[in-house]
């Protein structure tokens, strides 16, 4: 009898599986309010120098605003004024032919700067505009650095420690640092909180959907990976609305973090993995936890009959007392092999996703409308990728949706930027692909990696992705050198990614495996568990 066996008896996808969906989309709800938090926070505004400093106590107190702004500030190609330049004392003769400003000697900023906008941000709090506005985009790339070690870290202790202590230790620290982030007094303050923030959000992305998974049957396992990811989708579109109407990031960065607070009380009636404590050699717990499931199922019947000792045959552990670490990856060649492919493509998903996302505001639309559409496109993305998981696989899906995000920004290149709406009609269609390549990976990955190994697994790759990330926002800054460049990237990346998949195994129908000795011998595990039961 396998562990599948024994799920399938208690109701693999029962009430008692639906109670852990709903308690992990409590603190899921986060996930995607903080990764696309800096969107908001992070918004720079229109603005221009403060020009107090050339008030001499002369005419100059007499102009209007406007007046003001002619001959104190040079006008750029597009008819606005230049943000970060201002004259060196007044240009009075502009009144009158506005069109002689060639040459005219001009200064940066000398008093700071003045924003169009009612809306607190972080380039408006600490202007870091003009010389600092590369801080702005830095603000992402360090809470993602936070997010990649946090994925290390949290998939080692989900290992070792259990998934449900994993959880609450991310509950813990994602709540600590995120509302202290909201009480930073400057920009190092600011920085250094967010790292940690991404440090402990990370345990939140990556336990959550393996304990789902875990006890979940085959049939089910693919519905509930895409029936997780609505979460993101449907706080990635209210993630907008919050921030129209939220007009401080100090309040918008708490109103983020709140749901951990819920979370932590209902994280006392999750249970723990019932597969990671048996792999453990924990079967007493496990028995625990299973008879609870028959239980909530109507199916304590079965479980009457099963004595606890009889678990520790559920599944074959190669040694209960053996700890595995990140070093157990590359110990054996498929795992190896398995490591590298899955590093590939985790790190091709999120970097052109993010690089979609991080560039809400190259599209032409306001950032609220486009972040909008961006969440609203992503529920026809969980339709496709469902369907298409269902009907030719993982592998081919995964790899399907990485190309044709690929393509989409490949040909976004060549809509002029004069087409706003349809460039981010592409744009949004481009984010389409990618939130469905991102659905699967998660699915994927987990079903590809050992019980013993598996959230080290995920940890490693969602690692990986982190990189990905990282590097986006600094790839959106090559359009200094040309225009095309991180667009150009990013659809490279996703077509090597997208073909790299077709190296992977195919998990569809597979039953998960347990050890390494599974994976490195897949013929042992190469018939789902409905198979298993109808034979004698």
């Amino acid at each position: 009898m396998k562990f599948e066996n024994v799920l399938a008896e208690v109701d693999g996808f029962g009430r008692f599986q639906l109670m852990i969906i709903l308690m992990t989309v409590i603190p899921r709800m986060t996930l995607p309010l903080h990764f696309l938090l800096n969107n908001f926070v992070a918004i720079i505004p229109s603005h221009h120098c403060d020009i107090s400093s050339l008030d001499d106590g002369g005419y100059f107190g007499n102009l209007s605003q406007e007046e003001r702004l002619i001959v104190g500030i040079p006008v750029q190609e597009d008819g606005t004024p230049n943000s970060c330049q201002m004259f060196a004392e007044p240009q009075y003769h502009l009144l009158l032919n506005s069109s002689s400003m060639t040459e005219l000697p001009t200064v940066p900023c000398q008093n700071g700067w003045v924003y169009d906008t009612f809306r607190s941000s972080l380039a408006t709090e600490w202007d870091l505009v003009c010389d600092k506005r590369k801080m702005n985009r830095a603000t992402a790339t360090i809470f993602f650095l936070g997010v990649m070690f946090g994925a290390a870290a949290f998939g080692y202790i989900s290992d070792r420690f259990g998934r449900k202590n994993s959880l609450l230790v991310s509950y813990v620290t994602t709540s600590l640092f995120g509302f202290t982030s909201a009480l930073s007094y400057n920009f190092t303050m600011f920085a250094v909180m967010r790292f940690l923030t991404g440090f402990g959000i990370s345990g939140i992305s990556i336990a959550s959907i393996v304990l789902c998974i875990e006890w979940v049957d085959i049939k089910h396992r693919t519905k509930v990976g895409v029936l997780m990811s609505l979460d993101w989708s449907i706080f990635t579109t209210l993630l907008p609305v919050v921030a129209y109407f939220v007009n401080d990031w100090r309040v918008l960065t708490a109103t983020v973090t709140s749901p951990l607070i819920l979370a932590m009380i209902s994280w006392w009636w999750l249970p723990e993995s019932a597969r990671w404590l048996i792999s453990n050699g924990k079967v007493k717990a496990a028995h625990f936890y299973l008879k609870k499931c028959a239980k909530v199922n109507g199916r304590e019947q079965f479980m009457a009959d099963l004595k606890p000792e009889s678990l520790s045959k559920v599944i074959l552990v190669e040694n209960e007392n053996r700890k595995y670490s990140y070093v157990d990856l590359v110990r054996t060649p498929r795992m190896r092999r398995l490591a590298i492919l899955t590093a590939i493509v985790w790190f091709g998903v999120a970097c052109p996703y993010y690089g979609i996302i991080f560039n809400v505001s190259g599209f032409g639309l306001n950032i609220y409308i486009t972040q909008l559409i961006y969440g609203l496109i992503e529920l026809p993305a969980k339709a496709l990728i469902y369907f298409a998981m269902n009907k030719v696989g993982r592998r081919s899906s995964q790899g399907g949706a990485l190309v044709l995000t690929g393509l989409c920004i490949f040909c976004n290149m060549f809509v002029p930027q004069d087409m706003g709406l349809f460039r981010t009609a592409v744009g949004a269609l481009g984010k389409m692909f990618a939130e469905a390549s991102f659905t699967c990976v998660y699915l994927y990955t987990t079903e590809l990696y050992p019980t013993v190994m598996r959230q080290n697994g995920l940890g490693y790759s969602s690692f990986m992705a982190r990189i990905g990330v990282s590097v986006s926002p600094l790839i959106i800054l090559l359009e200094e050198v040309w225009g095309h460049l991180p667009s150009t990237i990013f659809s490279l990346v996703a077509f090597t990614a997208g073909l790299t998949c077709y190296l992977l195994p195919e998990t569809q129908n597979i039953r998960l495996p347990e050890t390494i000795e599974e994976v490195e011998h897949p013929r042992r595990r190469s018939i789902s568990a409905s198979d298993e039961k109808s034979q004698p």
